[in-house]
């Protein structure tokens, strides 16, 4: 008996050393916007395609097709061959690193992590087609993103070039409640740098700050006509954290309510 609260103790401590560690543990639909810091900004443009087909009346067990050649179009490319490569490997990349984290309980009320990914599967033909479908843990959380936070348009997407303008737009939508035109985000400087930059990478502050935020700010500020204020989150002349909002640009600057 001695021997099993033991076991049961070591495990117990394994589960909630996981459900603490992992960056990317889903809960609701928009850590789905949190989660995939470690793309690039051109895997985050397939990705926002893709999650593009999703529809109002779509399910957990479909799959969609789409050309490479379509999605060339969409984003300005030529068709070379190696474009269509290009495409090819950021598809495999998004199959290689959407991992996601699934707290999930037992009928008896034990606690523990599903480990799956954002896809369950991607079919590449030699025709340049394409066919994808989602993980089924990982569907209803894209459906409901896709639903209440993807508003920005294709075209709209297609023009950012920087992956950390991207995700900043994500957290915006992620964070926005219905047509309010001041959103706040706040977060640690280690989760910022988790949403920017993926679970494995960080960088001191300044060079955070000059590198992936100053750079998301100003390419949003001139391509959507939207402003920023940033509040740095001191401990002693260290940067812990920082919360950001972003003003619409119907509002003036000095304008916050």
């Amino acid at each position: 008996m001695k021997d099993k609260k033991v076991v049961n103790k070591k495990a117990n401590l394994m589960i909630n050393d996981l459900l603490a560690r992992e960056n990317y543990l889903v809960v609701q639909a928009n850590d789905l916007a949190k989660a995939f810091g470690g793309l690039t900004s051109f895997q985050h443009k397939i990705l926002d395609f893709a999650i593009s087909f999703v529809k109002a009346d779509s399910t957990p067990f479909e799959s969609y097709d789409v050309q490479i050649l379509t999605i060339l179009h969409h984003l300005g490319l030529n068709t070379s061959g190696q474009n269509y490569k290009r495409v090819a490997e950021a598809f495999k990349a998004l199959n290689e690193n959407t991992a996601l984290y699934f707290k999930i309980m037992k009928p008896n009320g034990k606690i523990g992590v599903r480990m799956t990914q954002l896809f369950s599967r991607i079919d590449i033909f030699e025709d340049g087609s394409i066919k994808f479908k989602f993980s089924e843990d990982a569907a209803p959380y894209i459906f409901d993103l896709r639903k209440n936070f993807y508003s920005f348009k294709l075209s709209e997407l297609a023009t950012i070039k920087s992956k950390y303008s991207l995700i900043m737009m994500k957290l915006w939508e992620a964070n926005k409640m219905g047509d309010e035109q001041n959103v706040s985000i706040s977060g640690s400087l280690e989760d910022w740098e988790s949403w920017f930059l993926g679970k494995d990478i960080r960088w001191p502050a300044g060079k955070f700050g000059q590198k992936a935020l100053d750079v998301a700010i100003k390419e949003l500020t001139q391509k959507l006509g939207v402003w920023f204020t940033v509040t740095k989150q001191k401990r002693g002349r260290s940067i812990v954290g920082y919360e950001i909002t972003i003003h619409g640009k119907e509002t003036k600057r000095g304008q916050t309510s």
